[in-house]
């Protein structure tokens, strides 16, 4: 397996997911109903409007911010490919969900919605620069440090997920959208880490992704309320339970993708890089 497979599933899953949650009358109605009262029913709203939590608030200064540590992290460790690959991971994402969301992925009305619905809002950039960033900075930092920089991002990208829906800013499809976008462009921009023309070996196991699976395991169970803390409303407890889902869906695929390390094909006898993991 290579990794353009993951990433072409991810591709495939956002498509999916777009065609059914926008562009059919069933996608459109489950959403719709989701939203009932005001964005001022959001429990989250008055830490929104004093202090944040990014990138609800001072999205570029957040982006400078961890584009910073990104380049510091890379200089420090002169890990030039995982820098590079952190960077494009963030640019690209960035990128697609902006153009995805003001040209390439309109929303048509299918079901007769109220005005305030139907604006096209998929996929989230909030939700897509949380996600980049976190997978970016992951990339970069040090192999053992790299599970708790993980956590912290998938935290994070619960947070906002779960905010974003809750203050009726966008759809569970819009925030589980932005972090397949993010994974895809991440597990893309991975390919980098193999270094060009190094023949593949003939004695040395080759195995293309890891995942730690205990490291998922307690930041995941705190993701739980996490995300529903985030996803709160005063007007009600069900439909906070959806955006809740949806948000800590998106941890899940962000830990996970965060997690993921290509193998880097060595010539026989070759030492392994600090990139690659052990079986």
């Amino acid at each position: 397996m290579t990794l353009r497979r993951p990433a072409g599933t991810a591709f495939l899953a956002l498509a999916l997911l777009y065609l059914a949650a926008v562009w059919t009358p069933l996608g459109q109605r489950a959403e719709n109903a989701l939203i009932v009262g005001h964005a001022d029913g959001a429990r989250i709203l008055p830490a929104v409007e004093s202090w944040g939590p990014p990138p609800l608030v001072h999205e570029y200064a957040t982006l400078a911010a961890a584009l910073t540590v990104i380049a510091v992290l890379t200089v420090a460790r002169r890990s030039w490919r995982e820098g590079a690959a952190a960077v494009l991971t963030v640019a690209g994402t960035l990128g697609a969900a902006e153009l995805a969301g003001k040209t390439l992925l309109p929303r048509p009305d299918l079901v007769g919605a109220e005005q305030q619905l139907l604006a096209a809002s998929f996929p989230s950039g909030h939700v897509a620069i949380a996600a980049a960033l976190a997978l970016g900075l992951a990339l970069v930092t040090p192999e053992r440090q790299r599970p708790h920089v993980a956590a912290a991002g998938a935290l994070w990208v619960a947070v906002t997920a779960g905010a974003v829906q809750a203050l009726y800013w966008h759809r569970p499809s819009d925030v589980l959208g932005a972090v397949l976008l993010a994974c895809g462009v991440r597990l893309a921009a991975g390919r980098l880490l193999r270094p060009g023309g190094a023949p593949r070996p003939t004695a040395v196991p080759r195995s293309d992704t890891v995942v730690r699976l205990p490291a998922l395991r307690a930041p995941l169970l705190l993701a739980v309320p996490v995300a529903y803390a985030a996803a709160g409303r005063q007007d009600g407890l069900l439909r906070p339970l959806a955006f809740a889902l949806a948000a800590w869906l998106c941890a899940v695929l962000t830990l996970r993708t965060s997690l993921l390390t290509r193998r880097v094909d060595h010539p026989c006898g070759a030492r392994r890089t600090p990139t690659e993991e052990r079986p």
